[in-house]
């Protein structure tokens, strides 16, 4: 593992771990406990996460930009008793954060922080280095885990309520999934994988997996920059790289990439957003010969179906492939029956790689599954005769920017809380660097006097840096249906075709 200045070996990140793992348990934290892991794509997260694995605990990773109000929902829903966190990031002092939380987390026992300064703490809270050090020679029992039914991870994903739901995986979901993800690219120990992708999300994490399960090197980045990603697969020799489409857009705008030597690159995915043929051929011309496109969701650990480098070149552009071995799919109508080949309907998921549900949520759990045990993804797909998967839309409103997925009903609640919106509608505007742009249309307070940065800078500390919306457009009106809802596709499209306007 390679992160900046610090090499790690598999075993002395499994020593490190272990001992980890020996130091949380002395402190009461045993098998089903959740462990929070608050940190960027550090060398500390992929410890934890095994130190987590060797207790039989569940690991709750966390985005560091998560605002104070979404944090402490998350803590406080997934019930966590240990906490591990950077000291600070971008600016934020979190064992500040922390301690002003602590109070209304009852289950929080522990703060862990990562950083450098020497800082005095108090029973409850403990630097990472000096809690391995205490662990190192301390016994462990042997966790009897069952990896069908043992829960692993907790994933917060957006729900269809506007609110985040923590996703149940269990560790056979995670390793089965992954690894044959791996097998698929044809991974192996001679590889040398980038992981850009952010970790607390299914994605970077299923990455993170997938080069351990075939016993690859990892090279790690806490913060995705396309000059300094080339830099890194030219000095580390990386041979598979995976990313969201955004990424990939970057990276192939930069001006380091015709200048630095890509020839280690060898396979990767894309996958997050919707990838056009054009950034799929243009990626494998200039980056990653067998660069392969994948669909899947944080409740499907994630690969549902991936191109493969024998399929032709129209299946492997314009589709998301086909299903892993031994992962079902199936397309329903509104009845929710199943519907034949080269049909529209809602994709269908069972196998595997699905998850075991909703933490502490029955009833959205139920909601979620068809009375046989498919997944049902919200996602509109076509199935071809040939088993290639065609996702043509998404069933729900939910806007996905630069990989991320942003629920409208958010922000709006957000945005209805400024005294000068009456009224206020978020869509999702096409973009071709981050997939969407999240655009604010709002029916202002007569007689009010406001601006669109006004309105940025009012939403910047409620929500995460990356749901503030992009656009801000101001209306009299909204189009609406007969039963008085708002149209959004219309509003959408309105939306780019000014936008449109305004580049021609």
């Amino acid at each position: 593992m390679n992160f900046g200045a610090t090499t790690l070996t598999y075993g002395q990140t499994q020593t490190q771990a272990r001992a980890l793992a020996a130091a949380l348990y002395n402190l009461g934290i045993q098998e089903g406990d959740k462990v929070a892991i608050d940190l960027p794509n550090w060398p500390e997260f992929v410890v934890s996460s095994l130190a987590a694995a060797n207790l039989g605990a569940t690991i709750v990773p966390l985005n560091p930009a998560y605002s104070p109000h979404e944090l402490q929902f998350m803590l406080r829903n997934s019930e966590a008793s240990v906490a591990i966190a950077a000291e600070r990031f971008e600016g934020a002092d979190n064992l500040e954060l922390f301690e002003r939380m602590q109070a209304d987390l009852p289950d929080l026992q522990y703060l862990v922080t990562v950083g450098e300064e020497d800082l005095w703490y108090d029973d409850r809270i403990f630097q990472f280095e000096d809690l391995i050090s205490s662990g190192e020679g301390k016994p462990l029992p042997t966790q009897a885990i069952d990896p069908e039914e043992g829960v692993y991870a907790l994933l917060y994903t957006a729900g269809t309520t506007g609110k985040p739901k923590a996703v149940m995986l269990t560790h056979s979901n995670l390793v089965r999934t992954n690894a044959a993800t791996a097998q698929v690219l044809g991974m192996s120990r001679e590889d040398v994988v980038l992981v850009a992708v952010p970790m607390f999300n299914i994605f970077g994490l299923g990455t993170l997996v997938a080069a351990l399960s075939a016993g690859a090197s990892v090279v790690l980045m806490d913060k995705f920059d396309a000059d300094e990603s080339l830099a890194k697969i030219s000095e580390c020799g990386v041979t598979v790289v995976n990313g969201v489409p955004t990424m990939f857009v970057m990276q192939l705008r930069s001006p380091m990439l015709d200048e630095v030597d890509l020839s280690s690159l060898r396979t990767g995915i894309v996958a997050g957003a919707p990838v056009s043929n054009e950034l799929a051929r243009e990626a494998r011309e200039r980056m990653v010969p067998d660069l392969e496109i994948a669909y899947g969701l944080t409740e499907t650990s994630a690969t549902v179906s991936i191109t493969r480098a024998g399929s032709s070149e129209e299946k492997r552009s314009f589709t998301v492939g086909s299903p892993l071995d031994g992962v079902e799919i199936a397309v329903l109508g509104d009845d929710g029956a199943k519907l034949p080949v080269e049909s529209v309907g809602e994709l269908a998921v069972r196998g595997f790689n699905v998850m075991k549900g909703y933490y502490r949520q029955p009833d959205e759990t139920r909601r979620a599954f068809t009375e046989d045990g498919f997944f049902r993804t919200g996602d509109l797909a076509m199935l071809d005769e040939e088993g290639y998967v065609h996702v043509v839309g998404r069933k729900k409103d939910t806007i996905v920017r630069g990989g991320y997925s942003i629920y409208p009903r958010e922000v709006e609640d957000v945005l209805r809380l400024h005294p000068a919106v009456q009224d206020v509608v978020v869509v999702g505007v096409e973009n071709e660097v981050l997939g969407e742009l999240i655009c604010a249309c709002i029916l202002p307070v007569e007689g009010a006097i406001v601006t669109g940065d006004e309105i940025k800078e009012f939403c910047s500390g409620q929500v995460a840096q990356y749901k503030v919306p992009d656009l801000i457009r101001f209306v009299d009106s909204f189009p609406m249906t007969g039963s008085g809802k708002v149209r959004r596709v219309e509003l959408a499209r309105m939306i780019s075709a000014e936008q449109s306007a305004h580049r021609t």
